[in-house]
């Protein structure tokens, strides 16, 4: 008899935990989030505990060309704070908020020599220089400090996800055939990535370059590196 009170117990909790959490995996499944995991999902809500930024390492070094067929390697941000990401121009969903959250900090800190941005395309086979020239005039660049930047294929790809860590891909599945993560990386003068700390005091290593507070973060990060 107590036998089969505690099946039932179980059989209970069981079914509770279904209707509690299947349909979030399948909501999450369905809005191709599961790839992004913990660490992503916690990025928009990020804050930092001290106030104090974490040193994550060196950022990967890289050759690139940019938008006026000139070569920019990391050395061209030696002594500049700068935040990286990756995109590319002709990406029908998130780039465009991402580009216009860059536009934002170029302007934020327009006329400071020590800050710049670095955009580097996921798609370098459309996205040549004079490519790249027009997209960053459309976007209304002013700064000489932010430079779009091409290469070869494998060589971005290799530095986003092994180099960065930061996920990019093709698939032909999603819109635009690329998939990325919609990050910002933050490097301070002596080349190496920074970032604040969650609220459980982890290094968030990454700012979401989509959402208002990521932004925010990124913006209040970049004042206080400028500084150092």
């Amino acid at each position: 008899m107590l036998k089969n009170k505690s099946y039932i117990g179980i059989s209970f909790v069981i079914l509770i935990f279904g209707i509690y959490a299947i349909p979030k995996i399948i909501g999450r499944m369905e809005n191709n989030n599961v790839v992004q995991g913990d660490r992503l999902d916690k990025v928009s809500g990020s804050k930092s505990v001290d106030g104090k930024l974490v040193t994550i390492g060196p950022a990967p070094k890289f050759e690139l060309i940019n938008q006026d067929n000139a070569k920019i390697s990391n050395d061209f941000y030696k002594g500049k704070v700068y935040v990286l990401e990756f995109f590319f121009a002709t990406c029908p969903s998130i780039c465009p908020k991402m580009n216009a959250n860059m536009v934002t900090l170029q302007n934020d800190f327009f006329g400071n020599p020590n800050f710049g941005i670095a955009s580097i395309t996921i798609d370098p086979v459309h996205d040549t220089p004079a490519v790249l020239k027009e997209h960053a005039k459309l976007l209304g660049v002013k700064s000489s400090n932010w430079n779009f930047l091409t290469g070869d294929k494998e060589y971005i790809y290799s530095l986003s996800n092994k180099g960065f860590n930061i996920y990019v891909g093709e698939n032909s599945r999603v819109q635009g055939g690329f998939e990325h993560s919609g990050l910002f990386a933050l490097i301070d003068k002596k080349g190496n990535i920074r970032c604040r700390k969650d609220d459980y005091g982890n290094p968030i290593l990454y700012y979401d370059g989509l959402e208002k507070k990521g932004i925010r973060d990124i913006q209040q990060d970049i004042q206080a590196l400028l500084k150092e």
